[in-house]
């Protein structure tokens, strides 16, 4: 399965070029990952950071950029899962308007304690949902 979000690229998303200003995209992609937590696992960040005590902080990141996207274009934003190991997960991350790939990034997330900032292990139950977002190669 894939989590799909669509975002519209805003003013304050371009630069004086009128394209995506490349930091802005770190953002969209966290979002999507915020809103997969939310809306694809049923675990938004509400839950687990404030009442769980738990976070899952970037630990490594690749992003190609692929062509610009400009002001107003609608991004198709699909998050798929590539591996899940004990604390940390590895995702894909594309953006696309009308079917051409704009960008692709690949994310390293890890489950931590907040409070004592170390890995800890993924609940089964969370790690099960993750699990129907794998990417079949």
């Amino acid at each position: 399965m894939v989590f799909r979000v669509d975002r519209r690229v805003r003013f304050a998303d371009v630069d004086a070029a009128g394209i995506v200003f490349y930091p802005r995209y770190f953002e969209m992609i966290n979002a999507c990952i915020e809103d997969w937590f939310e809306t694809g696992l049923g675990y938004g960040f509400d839950a687990m950071i404030v009442k769980g005590h738990h976070a899952v902080p970037l630990a490594h990141i690749e992003v190609d950029f692929k062509a610009p996207s400009r002001l107003d274009d609608e991004l198709a934003f699909k998050l798929m899962v590539d591996e899940v190991g004990r604390s940390s997960f590895k995702l894909t991350i594309t953006a696309t308007h009308e079917a051409e790939l704009r960008m692709i990034a690949r994310p390293v997330l890890v489950y931590i304690d907040a409070e004592k900032h170390t890995p800890v292990r993924i609940p089964e139950i969370l790690r099960a949902k993750m699990l129907t977002f794998l990417e079949v190669k």
